[in-house]
Parts: structure tokens; C-alpha cells; sequence
């Protein structure tokens, strides 16, 4: 049960670009909160200032969060009502905010959210690919091993993939999938969602990494991928994956997940072979 004298943590979306994508109770929210807290305050005050939101506005990022977020608990537990904003788009999707969430629901703050746009769902549907199925994975790692293992989980997955990358990092991205193994993969490299200048590229992994070797695209970027066409796995290939993901230090029940859901095993399949994947690496 929530205190009854609490405040409410709001978790706004915001505009992606186009400023029309502002919700009207978006908007009455962020007028009638004690606090907006912002990563950027100076591009949030631009947006606060365009529907004329007076409410005081302060920064909240990963460099401060730790300290923040108790301030900001007590102020929401004595009954202040606090909006959190990003930069663009949906709180929490590659941006701070995971801590004081989880801080809020540990100190029984309800905690709103006021949903809008998402470049996540604008690329997406937009796509053409399969949507009954489909995995978010952010900002990929620049190198090392879990990069390495990233790559190997999108290739592998029979559901559509998203994910973000800076535009001078959408040719080696593509490259490293067509590495990897999925360069015929459909894809879309989606840029400047719901601005002027808009724009969708489709083809295979391939030859969108042909065309952005001779140029980075510009703004920001979000790239979808197809996933795996559906294909008869055999046991042999479950176990070679069971002692793959073994060998990176994947817990039985991570190999059992991976198995079913990116390989197509069944549950009790899955179980044996990870159990035994685990007796075999002892």
C-alpha cells in the first residue's frame, strides 16, 4: 500500500522532434508537479518554455543520481508530486531513471507514466518487418566481450531487434552483423524520426552496410533487424550453444532461456541440456 500522504512520481514522454507529439496531459502533468528533473536542462527549459510550464526545473543524470535520488525520495514521501523527463521520448530507455524508480516503489511512491512517443515504437511499426516478436537492446557495447555476445544473441534470435547507434557507428555496426553472420538479414536503418528530414532506408544488412560505409548517416539513428528465419534445430546444436554460453559464464538458467527463446527448444529440452551443459564445465 502506497503512504497516503505521498507524493507521485511521473515518468513523462516527451517529443522524439516533432513538438506536436506533446500530449495534452503530458502537459497538464509537468504544470501541476512540484519538480520537473531533467538530464539536459537546458534542452528540457526549451520544451518547458514552448507550452509555457513554469514548474522549477532541475538536472538529474548518471553523475548525480546517487546523490539525488534520496532528496528526491524524501520530497516525493512528504507529498510532492515529481515529473521526470528525458531528452526525448520515454524515461528510462537508455536514460537515467532505473534508480529512483526503483527507490520510489521501495519507499511506496506510486509511480505514473504518461506515455508519448518512443523512437523504439516510431521505427518499429514504420519497419515492414515482424512485430509479434522483437528485443531492445539500446546502445551496443564498443568492443570486448559483451559486445561479442550481443552480436551472437541478435543473430541468433528469431524475434525483430532495435537498438540505437551514434551515426558514425552505423557502418561498423552493420559490418560486424554481416560478420556475424546475418548480413542477409532484412533491416531498416531509421534516421531523424518525426522531423523534416525523416528518412528510412530498407534492405538487407549488407547493402545498408555498403551504403554507410561511404557515408555516416546524420542525426539519430535507430536500426531495426529481422530476425532468424524459423529452422529445424538439432540437438547437437543445442548442445554446441549449451557449452558456448557455458564457457562466457552463463548461468543454467540463462542457457535454458537462450535455447528456448532464441533456438527454439522446447522448455524440458532446454532444461536437460543446460543442466548438463553445467556438469560437463565442472
Amino acid at each position: 500500500m502506497s503512504s497516503a500522504t505521498a507524493g507521485t512520481l511521473f515518468l513523462v514522454s516527451t517529443p522524439i522532434g516533432n513538438l506536436g507529439d506533446m500530449s495534452h496531459r503530458a502537459v497538464e502533468v509537468l504544470s501541476s508537479a512540484a519538480l520537473v528533473i531533467a538530464e539536459d536542462t537546458r534542452h528540457s527549459r526549451r520544451l518547458l518554455e514552448h507550452y509555457r510550464v513554469s514548474t522549477p526545473l532541475s538536472s538529474y543524470h548518471e553523475h548525480n543520481e546517487a546523490k539525488e535520488t534520496p532528496r528526491l525520495i524524501a520530497r516525493l514521501r512528504a507529498g510532492d508530486s515529481i515529473a521526470l523527463i528525458s531528452d526525448a521520448g520515454t524515461p528510462l530507455i537508455s536514460d537515467p531513471g532505473s534508480r529512483l524508480v526503483a527507490a520510489a516503489l521501495d519507499a511506496e511512491v506510486p509511480v505514473v507514466p504518461i506515455p508519448g512517443a518512443s523512437s523504439v515504437m516510431a521505427a518499429l511499426v514504420a519497419s515492414g518487418l515482424p512485430l509479434e516478436r522483437f528485443t531492445f537492446f539500446g546502445f551496443l557495447p564498443r568492443k570486448g566481450r559483451e559486445r561479442a555476445e550481443i552480436m551472437t544473441e541478435i543473430v541468433e534470435s528469431r524475434g525483430t531487434v532495435v537498438l540505437f547507434e551514434a551515426p558514425n557507428r552505423v557502418a561498423a555496426t552493420l559490418d560486424a552483423l554481416v560478420e556475424a553472420g546475418a548480413g542477409e538479414r532484412q533491416a531498416v536503418v531509421a534516421r531523424e524520426l518525426t522531423k523534416r528530414f525523416e528518412e528510412f532506408k530498407r534492405g538487407s544488412v549488407a547493402d545498408l552496410a555498403s551504403i554507410y560505409r561511404k557515408a555516416d548517416p546524420k542525426g539519430e539513428v535507430v536500426l531495426v533487424i529481422a530476425g532468424a528465419e524459423e529452422q529445424e534445430v538439432s540437438e547437437t546444436d543445442l548442445n554446441d550453444a549449451a557449452k558456448r554460453l557455458r564457457k562466457l559464464g552463463k548461468s543454467p538458467r540463462e542457457v535454458m532461456d537462450h535455447l528456448v527463446s532464441a533456438l527454439g527448444a522446447s522448455r524440458n529440452t532446454a532444461y536437460k541440456i543446460a543442466h548438463e551443459s553445467e556438469h560437463e564445465s565442472a
